[in-house]
């Protein structure tokens, strides 16, 4: 069985930083794309950012040059740095495994239950 935990979220100013983790248990991450999505309170949940196996990333427009993604294998790890936090990246982060590359959730398998992100102004 599969489990995602994430860490780190908590409240920061508006042009700060918070750097989340994601720690997988279960299965080996080495093999697996490793993505971030959030939602916003009365919204829907959207892509933030992924990382291939092979290192590859992707992100969303809003969080691009801000927000960075990695993943540590040895350590069955990944990351989301995240710079320059504005009001609207408040949202709860989940991290999620996925057999490719994805920035759509419908077909997501595992997903950890998420860490909450507050910027305030």
């Amino acid at each position: 069985q599969v489990q995602l935990v994430e860490s780190g979220g908590g409240l920061v100013q508006a042009g700060g930083s918070l750097s989340l983790s994601c720690a997988a248990s279960g299965r080996t991450i080495s093999s697996y794309a490793m993505c971030w999505f959030r939602q916003a309170p009365g919204k829907e949940r959207e892509f933030v950012a992924a990382i291939a196996s092979s290192g590859i990333t992707t992100y969303a427009d809003s969080v691009k040059g801000r927000f960075t993604i990695s993943r540590d294998n040895a350590k069955n790890t990944g990351y989301l740095q995240m710079n320059g936090l504005k009001p609207g990246d408040t949202a709860v982060y989940y991290c999620a495994l996925n057999g490719i590359i994805t920035t759509l959730q419908q077909n997501i398998v595992y997903w950890g239950l998420g860490t909450l992100v507050t910027v305030s102004s």
